[in-house]
């Protein structure tokens, strides 16, 4: 089979599988190509409530195909940041479901993903300067943002792998799993996502990736949805909510 990104939706959540085990799931450039407009398929399917993004077998994303980067580096990256960046804005909470290797590329699509759940003996690396390359400045404060300026500055000064215990530690991860229990911690946790109110997590991803110009679009959303009312209704009567307000409505 080709390398190429695989995708299935079952039960309302999407899974999208990095396909290059000839490479331990390498992303070659038709990879990174293909990402954003599978991503606009998926965001414009109302049956989707929840995306997971992992890697074929036993490893996550080994980063760039480095065969990509001899024709032109800066075309090479130009793609991988704006597949990072269709991933940061999917409008559907994200998880990154990792084992193996999470290093180079594979580090920036972990991090577009609003929640990353590693499987113990998971290996991550931010390698641009093994390569001579500037990290791109948006890529850089994400991984700010998430582990802090000196983790971040730790992984891209050097270039070094961390273990899935010392990435829980710095918060490049949410949790590590057991051998073998990633996947069931994945799904239990999905079925918990499109349990909930698409209206409290859309606001609250906006929120917290910055945004700070729809605080009142929010609030009439809030107002119109029913949303509200149903959750305060299902809590007093003992009852699972029925949620309608969508991200596609």
């Amino acid at each position: 089979m080709e390398p190429q990104l695989l995708h299935t939706v079952t039960d309302t959540v999407a899974t999208v599988v990095v396909h290059h085990p000839a490479k331990r799931n390498a992303m070659t450039a038709e990879m990174w190509r293909s990402l954003p407009p599978l991503l606009d398929s998926l965001a414009a399917d109302p049956a989707v409530r929840a995306l997971v993004l992992t890697g074929e077998g036993g490893t996550f994303c080994a980063g760039a195909d480095i065969s990509t980067l001899r024709g032109s580096p800066e075309e090479a990256q130009r793609l991988a940041v704006a597949a990072e960046e269709a991933l940061a804005a999917f409008p559907r909470p994200t998880v990154a479901a990792i084992r193996g290797h999470c290093v180079g590329g594979g580090s920036q699509l972990a991090a577009a993903c609003d929640l990353r759940f590693a499987e113990e003996g998971a290996l991550f690396g931010v390698t641009p300067a093994k390569l001579g390359i500037v990290y791109p400045a948006s890529s850089t404060r994400r991984l700010v943002s998430l582990v802090g300026p000196s983790a971040a500055k730790y992984l891209l000064f050097s270039g070094e792998l961390i273990d899935a215990g010392r990435a829980l530690r710095t918060g490049l991860v949410d949790e590590v799993l057991p051998e073998g229990e990633l996947g069931k911690r994945v799904a239990e946790f999905t079925r918990i996502l499109v349990s909930r109110s698409q209206l409290t997590q859309a606001a609250a991803k906006e929120f917290a990736n910055g945004r700070a110009d729809r605080d009142a679009y929010w609030t009439e959303q809030a107002r119109g949805s029913g949303d509200t009312a149903e959750g305060v209704a299902a809590f007093l009567e003992r009852r699972q909510p029925r949620f309608t307000w969508t991200t596609s409505g």
